[in-house]
């Protein structure tokens, strides 16, 4: 199995690769959705910091538990190409490569912009009070890292025509047999 682990910062553009994915058929498992369908199974309010709190603890003290969900889903997909999204450390890059040939993509944007798609977004833990601590956070839980060492890298700074052709030629270029 092919894995492209989607990685970049808050709204660095990383649903584009979803967009992608839907496009050509493939398997999209992201840890947020995870973590948004353990919230409402919990009852637990979508607020940035209710939410916050939630990730870290389904992260685990390894940091890797969300992610083992992820990878087991995509896994069990038998998919011979499948996405993951929400991917934040080289711990976890490291487990998804002992069962899967992995591609790392960066989706990378200046700090003003993405806070402008985070308004814009209106997601109910998005806020701009929220922005400096879910970047913090995001560094925190190790996000620069494999954003550092990726294996390909979009900057998602025109437009969302110009960002999906980009990653598609990501996809193809690693995906043409």
């Amino acid at each position: 199995m092919k894995c492209f682990i989607v990685i970049g910062m808050p709204a660095a553009g990383k649903d584009i690769a979803r967009q992608v994915a839907r496009a050509r058929g493939y398997p999209y498992f992201a840890t947020g959705d995870i973590v948004r369908a353990e919230a409402a199974r919990r009852h637990v309010s979508p607020d940035a910091e209710s939410m916050a709190r939630l990730s870290t603890e389904l992260r685990g003290s390894d940091g890797l538990g969300v992610t083992r969900l992820a990878l087991k889903t995509a896994v069990e997909s038998g998919a011979p190409v499948v996405f993951m999204e929400g991917i934040r450390s080289k711990q976890e890059i490291e487990l998804i490569g002992e069962q899967a040939e992995t591609v790392v993509v960066a989706f990378l944007a200046p700090r003003a912009l993405r806070k402008q798609r985070v308004l814009a977004r209106g997601r109910s833990d998005d806020s701009a009070a929220a922005f400096d601590g879910r970047d913090r956070r995001e560094i925190e839980y190790g996000l620069s890292v494999p954003i550092a060492l990726a294996d390909e890298y979009i900057v998602n700074t025109g437009t969302l025509e110009e960002a999906l052709a980009a990653f598609g030629r990501v996809v193809e270029r690693h995906t043409a047999a």
